[in-house]
């Protein structure tokens, strides 16, 4: 219980001296991502992300994640997104600027979506769409250098959605014949590690 005393007051006093927000800096992280409120169901993904903060008040972030979901027990559905963000820091005096650092987010990501029957995997359908997607978020910075951070965003998809029927224990996929705003809301949490900047002022 000391050691972890003795590193959190040597963390604090880190971040107290540093500005963790100059511009230039590239982030990598790993991530987990959580999606619910879809006609899908809920499912859990991974994937990794890097960053590069554009300015103090602007980062960015470019990503890859993989969804998989199960439907009813017989029909797997599996998202792949890869896209970028664009965060903003609205709050400049806050009691812990360094620790805790909300922020709003907003990008664009390319939508992959297979939808296979899980015992005739014969029986599947695949589409490529793009997704527009916004939210809020918040980095814990635990070090000057190392954070987890907690998002959460509504992703709309701009493309036409595969639907799937069960009749008499027989799936059948279809690609709808007009596109809809349908989406999920999704909730990422990931470790990042600034590694180095790319410029300095």
């Amino acid at each position: 219980m000391k050691t972890i005393l003795v590193y959190i007051l040597v963390a604090l006093s880190v971040l107290k001296a540093q500005d963790i927000n100059k511009a230039g800096w590239f982030s990598f992280g790993m991530r987990s991502t959580f999606s619910a409120f879809s006609d899908d169901g809920t499912g859990i993904g991974s994937g990794g992300q890097f960053r590069i903060l554009l300015s103090n008040s602007v980062n960015t972030d470019w990503f890859g994640d993989y969804i998989s979901i199960n439907m009813n027990n017989r029909v797997r559905s599996e998202y792949t997104h890869i896209g970028w963000s664009v965060g903003y820091y609205p709050f400049k005096n806050l009691v812990f600027p360094k620790l805790i650092q909300p922020y709003i987010v907003a990008g664009h990501c390319f939508d992959y979506n297979k939808k296979t029957d899980i015992q005739n995997s014969s029986i599947s359908k695949d589409r490529w769409g793009s997704a527009v997607q916004c939210g809020v978020g918040a980095h814990f910075n635990l070090t000057e250098r190392f954070d987890i951070t907690v998002m959460t965003q509504y992703m709309i998809h701009l493309t036409n959605e595969l639907k799937y029927e069960i009749t008499n224990n027989i799936v059948t996929i279809e690609k709808e014949k007009s596109s809809t705003l349908e989406g999920h809301l999704l909730t990422t949490v990931s470790i990042n590690y600034k590694m180095f900047r790319l410029w300095k002022k």
